[in-house]
């Protein structure tokens, strides 16, 4: 089987290695805009290109490509499976209606607001170049500003941790020069993030994982793409109720159900749904297209199924028929980036890794010259420790850190004992409030 894998960043190497783990012996394919090199040497071929790029779909008519797994949101934006879709291709990604959900945040809250999806914030649209920014925010008292479009997990800014509000009515006028905007009241709690294979009526859904967007320890600093991130041997987080995870469930399928009343095509592909457990029940703070990066390193380790076989389920509508299990193990991801990320990465900087015995590693923005891997100052590598516990995950994920050498930070608290304290004893005193 003649398999594509469009992007080229940490979460498509974890795509990859489920990939190439398959039985069916697949033939492995890819597009990437620089050379993974995990990627590379699992491929029997790759094209280095743009991943929004329509000279994809020549390349996979060319190799006679079966199936496409989108990996990253800007092919997805950019309508690259539908594309594929009209060659005859079939693809795991959702065509571009659908992947609106992610990348138009105005229509994401429109449409919940329309389907009466539960779990919508208080919230406003407000168009490029509009005016009444600054009456919103006053009138809401503490917000977040979201650009409509895709930010790479970084245009969103939070009253509190960014700015006070006279700093959030700035930065709003500002995204307004632009694009479109949303302002929503600021949600307290802790996040978590739901992913779902879907096939268009059947979502089959993932352990939670928590992902850790800000840059130091203790959770300080700007916010980056993801530094890491965990889940425990069960489906819900050691801070989450088990009806946080089944309420996440029911909004990520009324979600899907109303995409296709709504665009007229049935959502294939991912779901990632990112979730608030506040004192009042769980709220929607947005939804992806795709698996999270570095969310997918997290469940796609611990798949006990052949992905290729999930693959078809979703393309083919036949998840109801197929059982999917993950193993009830849990995991730790930590990733090292360029000293001084996010602000000002360390580039082209020589990584050495020694020999990683109990964990994984996913090559993410690196590239290889002359036997070399060097950084690009995004996002490095990703270490996974996986076992019966968090505790244990974590330190096989620290050991596995220790075997990379170079100009690197990592947040070291990521699955730490103290770190997940902080998260139960926070949502304990927000739910006896």
């Amino acid at each position: 089987m003649k398999v594509l894998l469009i992007g080229g960043g940490g979460r498509e190497h974890a795509i990859a290695e489920a990939i190439t783990r398959s039985r069916k012996n697949p033939e492995l394919y890819a597009t990437m805009s620089k050379k993974n090199p995990g990627i590379a040497r699992l491929c029997k071929d790759f094209l280095l290109v743009k991943e929004t790029e329509p000279s994809i779909i020549d390349y996979a008519v060319k190799n006679k490509i079966e199936l496409a797994v989108i990996g990253p949101e800007a092919p997805l934006a950019a309508g690259i499976p539908d594309l594929l879709r009209d060659a005859g291709i079939r693809v795991v990604g959702p065509q571009k209606l659908a992947a609106q959900i992610e990348f138009d945040k105005a229509w994401m809250r429109e449409f919940m607001k329309k389907y009466r999806i539960s779990g919508c914030p208080r919230f406003k649209v407000f168009r490029r170049g509009e005016s009444g920014s600054d009456e919103f925010i006053d009138e809401i008292g503490d917000v977040v500003i979201k650009p409509a479009g895709l930010t790479g997990g970084k245009g969103v800014r939070v009253m509190g941790d960014h700015f006070d509000i006279n700093g959030a009515k700035v930065y709003a006028r500002e995204v307004l020069k632009n694009d479109d905007l949303v302002i929503e009241e600021r949600l307290i709690g802790e996040e978590f993030t739901v992913q779902a294979f879907v096939d268009g009526n059947t979502l089959i859904y993932a352990p939670s994982v928590q992902d850790h967007k800000r840059a130091y320890e203790g959770d300080k600093g700007p916010n980056t793409g993801g530094m890491g991130s965990y889940n425990d041997s069960k489906d819900i987080l050691p801070f989450m109720k088990e009806s946080d995870y089944t309420d996440a469930k029911k909004i990520m399928k009324d979600t899907v159900l109303a995409i296709k009343k709504e665009t007229g095509v049935p959502y294939q592909g991912v779901l990632y749904g990112q979730f608030m457990a506040t004192a009042n029940g769980i709220s929607v703070i947005e939804f992806n297209a795709r698996f999270g990066d570095p969310e997918a390193m997290n469940v796609l380790p611990i798949l006990e199924n052949d992905f290729l076989d999930v693959c078809a389920a979703i393309v083919g509508g036949t998840l109801d028929k197929t059982r999917v299990t993950f193993k009830k193990q849990a995991t730790v991801c930590k990733y090292a980036v360029p000293a001084g990320y996010p602000d000002n990465p360390v580039k082209d900087s020589v990584v050495e890794i020694v020999e990683v015995k109990d964990a994984l590693l996913f090559y993410s923005s690196v590239y290889e010259k002359d036997n070399k891997i060097y950084t690009t100052g995004s996002r490095a590598i990703a270490v996974l420790g996986m076992a019966d516990t968090i505790r244990e995950a974590e330190m096989k994920a620290q050991k596995g850190l220790s075997a990379l050498k170079g100009a690197l930070h990592s947040r070291h608290d990521i699955g730490t004992d103290e770190l997940i304290r902080k998260r139960i004893q926070h949502m304990k005193e927000l739910r006896a409030e």
